[in-house]
């Protein structure tokens, strides 16, 4: 992971992505007279809050994108700007922010949310709008294919709605997995966070994990926002498991952890892309030998990432990329091939009905992008099922296997 330095302030994005906005006051759908048509792509992600570091990465990599697409003049008479809002990982903000994006008739497709929880209240908002919605994070299952998608009754829930990163169906089954056949665990302790994320990524967990001959010893829920752990790590303790798996995010996942090492537990803890970051480590002084999983390869791994680590580099963004980085990206310049698409097929101009074209295109948009070949599937979800595990090593996470995982 990269830690930079110069900060952008939420201004400096809007107006270094695309400068001023002039251009909107009797500019043309084309770039006779040099006048270009704005679109906006709009970003929903927690910018501030204990959730933060995966927002900011999240602002960082989608405000790349747009910068470059501006660059390379990637849609001929159309600049892009970005504005990005704070959604504090709260549903009812993000449903506020889905309203407000909605309401600007340049908004062509918003990058986000981070939260599953958040994208529930933010789908039928993008839908009644047109808008499209692509998060580089989310992992439910429930919000592209039902919730009768575990009884392989699966149907689209929202045609406006498409994600970059891979469904907690595989992540999950992914973990389950891997804790059996690398990590040797045959009985785990499985807590969530009673959040949509982590019920969700649990349960998938515990699912493949006992299919393959292990067993879940206990199970328990949590308060998101608790800190003191102690009644929860006495009944993991006393359960003798191999391994302890959260369903949850890293601001609860870390003081959990240093919690149970404390206790004299030297069973690791396991999770999923919500505790694979940075802080997680900042915040544990116990992290050493712990576990997650992340949608997606390493971008460091990837040859296709070179260039967007570099351009984030040279961009000079102070927070790091995080997990979503290259999903973000990729998620961004799906919704800027999406406008070019349908630019190019109405004479050089954005049509009427931009937004509907806008979300017919991208399921139809296939790019080499950061994380590799970007496409979706007819519920809207990414088609490359790409994960990886991590440990944590010293005070870096590290890269232990890479593999896809097929439903």
């Amino acid at each position: 992971m990269l830690f930079l330095t110069t900060a952008l302030t939420a201004g400096a994005l809007a107006l270094s992505a695309c400068g001023s906005r002039d251009d909107d006051k009797g500019g043309d759908n084309g770039d006779s007279g040099g006048k270009k048509t704005t679109v906006v792509i709009g970003l929903d992600a927690p910018l501030t809050g204990d959730l933060s570091a995966l927002g900011q990465g999240i602002k960082n990599s989608a405000h790349l994108a747009v910068t470059n697409a501006n660059k390379s003049n990637e849609v001929p008479g159309v600049t892009f700007e970005l504005t990005a809002l704070d959604d504090q990982a709260q549903p009812t903000s993000g449903q506020q922010n889905a309203t407000k994006l909605a309401g600007d008739k340049k908004v062509m497709g918003v990058v986000g949310p981070l939260n599953s929880s958040v994208a529930q209240s933010m789908q039928q908002v993008a839908q009644s709008n047109n808008v499209a919605l692509i998060s580089p994070a989310n992992t439910t299952p429930d919000l592209t294919q039902g919730k009768d998608w575990k009884k392989d009754n699966r149907a689209r829930q929202f045609s406006t709605y498409f994600r970059t990163a891979t469904t907690d169906e595989v992540q999950g089954a992914f973990g389950g997995k891997y804790a059996y056949e690398q990590i040797k665990a045959r009985t785990a302790y499985v807590i969530d966070d009673q959040k949509t994320y982590g019920v969700g990524l649990a349960a998938a967990f515990s699912t493949q994990f006992t299919s393959m001959g292990g067993k879940i010893a206990g199970t328990e829920h949590v308060n998101p926002e608790d800190r003191d752990f102690k009644a929860i790590v006495s009944k993991a303790k006393s359960s003798g498991a191999d391994l302890v798996f959260y369903g949850g995010e890293y601001p609860a996942a870390a003081p959990l952890s240093q919690q149970l090492k404390e206790s004299g537990i030297k069973a690791p803890l396991m999770g999923g892309d919500g505790m694979y970051s940075a802080d997680y480590i900042k915040l544990n002084k116990k992290s050493a030998g712990d576990y997650a999983t992340s949608v997606g390869k390493p971008v460091e791994q990837l040859d296709s990432a070179k260039k967007f680590i570099a351009d984030y580099k040279a961009a000079g963004y102070k927070d790091r990329y995080e997990a979503y980085g290259g999903s973000t990206y990729d998620a961004t310049w799906a919704i800027v091939q999406a406008v070019k698409a349908v630019v190019a097929d109405n004479g050089g101009k954005l049509p009427d009905n931009a937004r509907a074209k806008v979300v017919e295109a991208l399921n139809k948009v296939k790019f080499d992008g950061v994380t590799g070949s970007v496409s979706f599937d007819r519920y809207g979800d990414t088609t490359n099922t790409m994960i990886t595990a991590y440990q944590v090593d010293g005070n870096a996470w590290k890269a232990r296997h890479s593999a896809e995982f097929k439903r």
